[in-house]
């Protein structure tokens, strides 16, 4: 037989042997996780439910979920062990100090200035101008000029095309 002919049948071995390697690898590191639960632990299900360990039985986990509320849960429904900050951030809102970590970033923007007091070369009380002009503070001249732009002999109603409710008068 020839080594061509053999070659993709030993990619194809290669190939499902390394998948089958990195799930196993996968599960081992998934039943080591759960092994290590101990009571007083942060978990996830797999169903997505945030609970507490009370007590760690060979094939089951009791957890607390509230406040009278404990449930027995197969060892393989534990989805994840997590740390005490990542639970306590997730089920009680409990951010960790992130203030000794690094800047804080101010709220809004009068944080940014050096003193309260409003710049003293722009007035407070005058609008901004954005460039945009209200119909009323046109000139008398520029509708003329708007006037001007459309083609002779068309008036304005006609300029544009009338839009319908999909019937037409033609029959």
């Amino acid at each position: 037989m020839n080594t061509l002919t053999l070659l993709p049948f030993i990619v194809l071995i290669a190939a499902m042997f390394l998948m089958t390697r990195s799930a196993k690898k996968k599960q081992q590191q998934a039943a080591t996780m759960r092994n290590e639960m101990q009571p007083g632990s942060g978990i996830r299900t797999i169903g997505g439910m945030y609970a507490t360990v009370k007590e760690v039985n060979e094939d089951t986990v009791l957890v607390d979920a509230g406040p009278g509320v404990d449930l027995l849960f197969a060892k393989n429904a534990i989805g994840a062990v997590l740390t005490d900050d990542e639970y306590n951030r997730i089920v009680h809102g409990i951010e960790h100090d992130l203030k000794a970590d690094g800047a804080v970033v101010p709220d809004d923007v009068s944080s940014l200035t050096e003193t309260d007091e409003p710049a003293a070369d722009a007035p407070a009380d005058k609008p901004v101008d954005l460039g945009k002009k209200d119909a009323a503070d046109e000139t008398p001249g520029a509708k003329a000029d708007d006037a001007a732009d459309e083609t002779p002999g068309v008036k304005a109603d006609e300029a544009e095309p009338k839009k319908t409710d999909g019937e037409s008068d033609a029959k």
